[in-house]
């Protein structure tokens, strides 16, 4: 079931369980109106990250020579997409175009459920240069086994907008 958080002017849309008693559904909703302001609607909603906290860097065997891939052909309505879901991404600093760079990987545009893109990039190249992490994210199977017998269980994408 959809919610909207916010007003009729900003929407801010969640999904709770539509299986939840009436009252429990009103609760939650309610609870989630009165903090609302918690969540990241947008990246502007994150301004003042610090670059040495959340700046990604990614080992790689310095034996392994970069690799440059192809530059990807796509659809012109996929492309502007695309072109938009960067521009926001450039415009928050949350991304930098980088000139030179040893190793360029092709941008992988994912359909969401809403209809809009979310880009990501194609690290593969350089996930076989990488080490292997010794300690990885678990397995799905074990996060839903841990969460058996509990009443509520929240998934969060980490930034979807229903803009």
């Amino acid at each position: 079931m959809v919610i909207n958080v916010g007003t009729l002017e900003e929407s801010k849309e969640l999904f709770i369980g539509s299986d939840l008693p009436k009252d429990e559904a009103d609760q939650l909703t309610s609870l989630l109106r009165e903090y609302s302001d918690v969540f990241a609607w947008s990246y502007a909603d994150m301004p003042g990250l610090d670059i040495d906290i959340v700046q990604h860097y990614i080992p790689t065997d310095p034996l392994v020579p970069p690799k440059k891939q192809k530059q990807l052909r796509y659809k012109p309505e996929l492309v502007l997409a695309i072109k938009e879901e960067v521009d926001k991404l450039l415009k928050v600093n949350f991304i930098k175009v980088a000139c030179y760079p040893q190793w360029v990987a092709n941008i992988v545009p994912v359909m969401k459920k809403n209809g809009k893109v979310r880009v990501c990039a194609d690290y593969r190249d350089m996930n076989k240069a990488s080490p292997k992490d010794d300690f990885p994210l678990p397995h799905i199977d074990v996060l839903v086994d841990n969460t058996a017998g509990f009443n509520r269980f929240s998934f969060m994408d980490g930034f979807l907008i229903t803009l």
